[in-house]
């Protein structure tokens, strides 16, 4: 059976361990992890950092031809106009760019993959993957409700049915979608299943539930749109928008540069299975901006990574991610940064059965990070392989 010793293992469900053994079966089961190599056995001897299969719970697979063709540090607000108004390319392209992506994905370590679809371009790509896909298809009707609400609900539910499972018809995000809609998405569900919904990326969003007030209101009315029918509800957009999901599955809030200690005691009050994913280079590119990891930390929430697009990011790469947050935020660990990219993005997906970390009769795929420090942090150079 394959022996593999690195400089350092990170299991990513307990303590990490230096100069660590794993052994796999044939099918890359998991059958051996400690700091004793298993007796009578050839090793492979790799430099750098040795963990589970990486798990990317926010991605836009099919806008991966979009790469490079919208400026950054815009703001949010300038961003949306630019991915409505340049995303409809000829079909041969996006198709290209899509299996460039997958395949680089795959390549760099990561394993799984929570996807944001509006349209059914990626779903071919998808069901041959190596990759184990989770597919959101996201549903937006820009608060409009009625018969708009309606129209887009058909769309959503005829995109869903040309993707493989697992997947979910969701919010796009509280500022794009009206009662109206999100009643239409609960009543889609079955029980159990994740819920994604893009959370609180800009001040403006905001400031729109609170007050009726800012960017929002121009961007609508530049589209076209009246917000003449809104009431502001003196609430954050995440205190408003509970009410519309069921608390009884598990939801993944994604970017949350704006969250607070109060919102996020909020959300784990109104549903213990809470999930608050992080893009951070897609932050960068778009605004600037990290979310507050500190008080993500202390408030005890379970974080996990994700890439966004190639509109939003210059690659789509966990090991870059992770290395972002180090350089900006170096107080976190690296242990902490392995569980945040593995084993607590597969629970968020529901993949943790067999996917996460390195723990006995998973099969969750091996990944090196070579290039790391000799305390086992990432560096700039650093750089993530797939070995299984």
């Amino acid at each position: 059976m394959p022996v593999y010793r690195a400089d350092f293992v990170f299991p990513a469900d307990r303590a990490p361990i230096a100069n660590g053994y794993v052994e796999v079966d044939g099918e890359g089961r998991i059958l051996h992890v400690s700091e004793h190599a298993p007796s009578d056995t050839n090793v492979t001897r790799l430099e750098g950092a040795l963990v589970p299969g990486l798990i990317n719970t926010h991605c836009h697979l099919e806008l991966s031809h979009m790469k490079g063709r919208v400026d950054t540090g815009t703001g949010l607000l300038p961003f949306l106009k630019a991915v409505v108004t340049l995303r409809d390319v000829d079909p041969t392209e996006i198709q290209a760019a899509i299996v460039r992506a997958d395949a680089d994905m795959w390549a760099s370590g990561i394993q799984a993959v929570g996807d944001i679809s509006n349209t059914a371009d990626t779903a071919a790509v998808k069901a041959a993957s190596s990759i184990q896909y989770y597919t959101f298809v996201e549903a937006f009707d820009f608060l409009q409700g009625g018969q708009m609400a309606k129209d887009v609900f058909a769309k959503a539910q005829s995109v869903l049915a040309l993707h493989q499972e697992p997947k979910r018809m969701v919010p796009h995000a509280p500022y794009t979608v009206s009662p109206d809609l999100f009643e239409a998405i609960r009543k889609n569900h079955d029980r159990g299943g994740v819920i994604s919904i893009h959370n609180q990326e800009t001040e403006a969003e905001d400031e729109l539930f609170q007050t009726n007030t800012g960017g929002f209101v121009e961007f609508y009315k530049d589209f076209g749109f009246s917000l003449d029918h809104f009431t502001a509800f003196a609430k954050t957009s995440l205190a408003a928008t509970l009410p519309h999901l069921d608390n009884d599955r598990r939801t993944l809030f994604v970017h949350n540069t704006q969250t607070t200690e109060t919102d996020l005691e909020l959300a784990s009050y109104w549903n213990g299975k809470t999930y608050w994913c992080s893009c951070p280079n897609a932050n960068l590119y778009i605004e600037n901006r990290l979310p507050s990891y500190v008080t993500w930390i202390a408030s005890g929430v379970t974080v996990t990574l994700g890439t966004d697009s190639l509109t939003s990011n210059w690659q789509l790469d966990l090991v870059e991610e992770m290395k972002s947050i180090q350089r900006l935020q170096s107080y976190i660990d690296t242990r902490t940064l392995v569980q945040w990219a593995t084993l607590n993005g597969a629970e968020a997906l529901g993949f943790d059965a067999r996917l996460g970390s390195l723990s006995l009769g998973k099969v969750p795929g091996l990944v090196l990070i070579e290039g790391v420090d000799g305390e086992g942090r990432l560096v700039a150079g650093s750089k993530g392989r797939r070995i299984l």
